[in-house]
């Protein structure tokens, strides 16, 4: 068994990430380099979310759930690019997704075999 947090950051941070990947690129004209750098990631891994081919293998298993992820990752694209986040708050807004999984009982299962 593993705690929340640690299920949520193994499924639901790649979903969270690449949402805030393509909002940065799509809505604030964010380089992926420019995006990687906010995100503290690679350009290769925010070309893997552009893609669909990181990130997005589990969605449609986090659908119940995926209102409160659009609504944490617009959040957070909007504050990097507005320039009122800093990383530290990044990583607190990710926090606060789990908090909010928590409180409402909607954290994920882990997968059988994982």
């Amino acid at each position: 068994m593993y705690p929340s947090c640690e299920v949520v950051g193994r499924y639901i941070l790649p979903i969270l990430r690449s949402l805030v990947a393509k909002e940065l690129i799509e809505k604030y004209s964010y380089t992926q380099i420019e995006a990687a750098g906010k995100l503290g990631t690679t350009q290769a891994a925010i070309s893997q979310y552009i893609h669909s081919k990181r990130g997005h293998k589990s969605i449609a298993d986090y659908e119940e759930i995926l209102p409160l992820i659009q609504t944490a990752a617009s959040q957070t694209a909007e504050g990097i690019a507005s320039g009122k986040m800093s990383s530290d708050e990044i990583t607190l807004n990710f926090c606060k997704l789990c908090v909010s999984l928590r409180e409402t009982g909607k954290i994920p299962r882990q997968k059988a075999g994982d």
